[in-house]
């Protein structure tokens, strides 16, 4: 089982849309999108006091996505939520491109994360 962490930023694997399908193909299909949608400030410390953030997966295979949840779960995360199957990694990559957009670019600085609420 492989867990992809990346995003495919500046340049993409050759014949693939994301290093995911790229992994998902060569290695016959355990691999699951996770932790790539936050910087690693949140990946060491997820918990901001009164929230812990939320982790998102994509992917094919539900025993990956299984371990990604437990592993996010026990890496301090509220919740691991899925974005849905393999069709939903480039979804996912731009997601992630969001946290960056907001942390670099625009300069509100890397302590930030998100969270899923709910209204009552």
């Amino acid at each position: 089982m492989l867990i992809d962490a990346t995003n495919a930023v500046r340049t993409k694997p050759e014949h693939y849309p994301t290093v995911f399908h790229a992994l998902e193909a060569l290695s016959g299909g355990e691999v699951v999108k996770c932790f790539n949608s936050t910087g690693f400030e949140n990946m060491k410390n997820p918990d901001y006091g009164l929230v812990k953030l939320d982790m998102f997966m994509a992917g094919n295979s539900d025993s990956a996505k299984a371990v990604a949840l437990q592993l996010a779960k026990d890496a301090g995360f509220e919740n691991c939520y899925d974005f849905g199957k393999g069709d939903r990694v480039e979804l996912l990559e731009q997601f992630a491109l969001s946290w960056i957009n907001l942390a670099i670019f625009q300069g509100v600085g890397r302590g930030i994360g998100f969270k899923v609420v709910f209204r009552d």
